[in-house]
């Protein structure tokens, strides 16, 4: 941990940008429990259905306006993105507070949660974007492990304090927290001082959305990157969870807090994943994309315990090693791209990125809540099972695109030495 600890005492602007992430997150998770349970209450009979279209509104408007959000961040200033994105978010989260007060309006809560990550799509892409313009080349392992392991950290404390909170509190209580975290947030950003963008030269200065994919197609080792999170999600854990927890292991009113149990142990593991294996990461592109191999082949045993959990703590097994992987690739892949792509396309490929990512997950919401609508909540592990056979053809396809590539740099490397 020494190396984390040194980067953020040696780097302040670094670590505004950090604990305003440890902040926001920590709301995030409040208003994440709080709302899937909410949602499956007011939905008696159509808990999957109505846990299906609540993460549809959190994963759409990401997925369909990222386009737009990866231009603004590189031809706009990021930190200000950042920051407005903070406290317009906070807004809107005030507004949530009506819609709990009764079920039928539902649809307000699903209303307000697409305004939310619409303004969230810009700041994924600009925060991705921004870290390099934060920190030397040497610091992007460690600053973006802190960043993913923060999430998971908030993660695992934020779930279970939020379930505690809203059984004890109230709902109300638990979203005015999520609007303050979005507040302070935004205001620890505003002294930070990025280096500037290095923009192409002004004949090569196109900021629009299709020369960032012109760049993507004829740079196919960072497009296969774009494999790493829409890969890994092929198969959404949240709306199971919501199910597993309301419907299946039922603890606290209305499964709160056995959702944040099962939160708190994805977190964990999350945090674990990219601790465990930057032990055998040189920093290289070439070992993370190796290593992000081992964690898509693992995540098809972590869907088969989920499958096979007749327990809480079984479910909690397979949750964690699924964590474990889903935050390795997550890592290694946001890490390997900021090497890779030139800074002028950073926002717009971390746009596409997060975009596939959003897309595998709008699938598998769709696929899964129909699934648990056609068979039952009570046939939820077949669901899993299933899941796991199809996180099979994702861990194949990046197989085949390593073994590719690695044969393409080896080719490349002996022209070189051969001239």
């Amino acid at each position: 941990m020494q190396r984390y600890l040194a980067l953020l005492k040696q780097n302040p602007h670094y670590t505004r940008l950090w604990l305003s992430q440890v902040i926001s997150m920590m709301g995030d998770w409040f208003n994440t429990v709080v709302l899937f349970a909410l949602v499956a209450s007011y939905s008696p009979g159509r808990e999957g259905l109505a846990v299906s279209i609540f993460v549809l509104c959190r994963v759409l408007p990401p997925m369909l306006i990222s386009p737009v959000a990866g231009v603004l961040v590189d031809r706009f200033d990021r930190k200000r993105l950042l920051i407005w994105s903070n406290f317009l978010r906070g807004i809107v989260v005030l507004g949530l507070l009506v819609a709990t007060e009764r079920p039928d309006l539902l649809w307000l809560i699903y209303a307000l949660t697409i305004v939310q990550f619409t303004i969230s799509s810009v700041f994924e892409p600009g925060q991705s974007a921004l870290i390099p313009n934060l920190v030397a080349p040497q610091d992007l392992i460690p600053a973006n492990t802190l960043v993913n392991i923060t999430w998971s950290a908030m993660l695992a404390l934020g779930a279970v304090i939020g379930g505690v909170v809203a059984t004890v509190f109230g709902t109300q209580i638990a979203l005015i927290c999520d609007a303050l975290s979005f507040v302070i947030a935004g205001w620890l950003i505003l002294p930070i001082k990025p280096r500037p963008i290095e923009r192409l030269p002004d004949h090569q200065h196109d900021t629009s959305f299709t020369e960032g994919v012109r760049y993507l197609r004829r740079t196919p080792r960072a497009a296969m990157l774009l494999l790493g999170k829409a890969g890994i999600s092929l198969g959404n854990v949240d709306t199971l969870l919501a199910i597993y927890a309301t419907q299946i292991f039922v603890i606290g009113q209305d499964g709160q807090f056995s959702l944040g149990i099962m939160y708190s142990v994805f977190g964990i593991g999350a945090i674990a994943g990219p601790l465990l294996f930057n032990r055998v990461n040189d920093g290289s592109v070439a070992r993370m994309r190796r290593l992000m191999g081992i964690a898509f082949a693992a995540t098809v045993l972590g869907w088969l315990v989920l499958g096979i959990a007749g327990s809480l703590v079984i479910l909690c097994v397979g949750l964690f090693v699924r964590a474990i992987c889903g935050s390795v690739n997550w890592t290694y892949s946001t890490i390997s791209l900021q090497k890779t792509v030139p800074d002028a396309y950073m926002g717009r490929v971390f746009s596409v990125d997060m975009a596939g990512y959003y897309l595998s997950t709008v699938v598998s919401t769709i696929v899964h809540g129909s699934l648990i609508d056609l068979v039952g909540s009570q046939h939820v592990q077949w669901i899993a099972l299933g899941t796991g056979l199809v996180a099979l053809i994702p861990a194949l396809v990046w197989a085949l695109l390593v073994r590719q590539t690695e044969a393409r740099e080896r080719v490349g490397i002996g022209a070189e030495n051969h001239a």
